[in-house]
């Protein structure tokens, strides 16, 4: 079969195992069964008449041709894409909208466009740090993103529209048992010497442990060294008790058992949320969810910065940006 006739779908599952690097992970990603999954790749594999990766019991890889093919799958993907949006009414088709973790600022931002427009599908997606879900905004296969944009590549960060949310008060995930888990609050000094974990060797969120470790540079606070991904609440509570670390997080981070969260203070360490999404976007959910996030910044104060904050100067630049 010519290459100009292979299924969008099969460069699809390759693409995923390719930025995965992991079958299960790509198979979740693409609501698929595992096997389905492979015997696509089986498949484009026989097509093409080449191998496209190396799998032992403990890893994936890709071959020299795996590593060919990637950025033209990318591309013919990408055409599809623009194809099939060219010819859809914007409001006929859902907004995917990646909250990063549900039960937090984005959650509650989406819960109110929804509101707003209430004819509008805005389908919530949880892609877990904005560095990952950015491409995957520029790639099509989201609408919309939040987190922290000063952290992203200044290549990509200039092909995305921005919006301000929240500067969002930091927070520390202790373990019970840990001797700072009695106080109501935590001075950034009572951390020095620590070992705090903030997403290190995480790929998906960069951002984030780069303004982690701008901060913990300046408290003599030390980075945890990378622990392995865990992908769901179950399964990042048992690593974090099992490491015995605290976790840099926000202020409204969902209760895990065994751990208390205590705000961080003296001075208070900003996190800055922004929503973000690609230049020239246009879909009736947008300008709800932008709406929606400005109403309750508005009525919250979520854009008011507290007295004796900490947040590096190019985070404050774009978070007074408007787009």
């Amino acid at each position: 079969m010519a290459a100009s006739d292979i299924d969008p779908r099969l460069l699809r599952a390759f693409v995923a195992v390719a930025e995965e690097l992991h079958f299960t992970r790509a198979a979740a990603r693409l609501y698929l069964a595992q096997q389905a999954l492979s015997r696509d790749i089986r498949r484009l594999e026989r097509e093409l008449g080449r191998g496209l990766f190396v799998r032992t019991t403990r890893q994936v890889s890709l071959t020299q041709d795996g590593e060919r093919l990637l950025p033209h799958a990318r591309r013919v993907l990408d055409a599809h894409a623009a194809l099939s949006a060219a010819f859809v009414d914007p409001a006929e088709r859902p907004l995917l909208v990646d909250l990063n973790t549900d039960g937090m600022t984005a959650a509650r931002v989406l819960a109110r466009a929804r509101e707003l427009a209430p004819e509008c599908e805005l389908m919530a997606r949880f892609e877990s740090g904005l560095t990952w879900a950015a491409g995957e905004v520029l790639a099509g296969r989201l609408d919309v993103s939040f987190g922290r944009a000063a952290g992203l590549d200044p290549a990509v960060l200039a092909q995305l529209s921005v919006q301000p949310v929240r500067y969002e008060p930091m927070a520390v995930l202790l373990p019970r048992g840990h001797h700072l888990a009695g106080r109501a609050e935590v001075a950034m000094s009572d951390l020095a010497g620590e070992t705090v974990y903030a997403g290190a060797g995480n790929m998906r969120t960069l951002e984030w442990t780069d303004l982690a470790s701008a901060l913990f540079a300046e408290w003599d606070i030390v980075l945890a060294p990378p622990a392995p991904l865990a992908v769901g609440v179950a399964e990042f509570q048992r690593i974090m008790a099992k490491t015995g670390n605290p976790v840099l997080a926000v202020a409204g981070f969902p209760p895990l058992p065994g751990t208390v969260l205590r705000p961080l203070v003296r001075p208070v360490p900003l996190s800055p949320l922004l929503m973000v999404w690609r230049k020239g976007t246009g879909h009736p959910g947008l300008a709800a969810l932008r709406a929606a996030a400005a109403e309750l910044a508005g009525t919250e104060g979520w854009m008011v910065r507290p007295p004796a904050s900490w947040l590096p100067e190019a985070d404050l630049s774009l978070m007074s940006h408007r787009s």
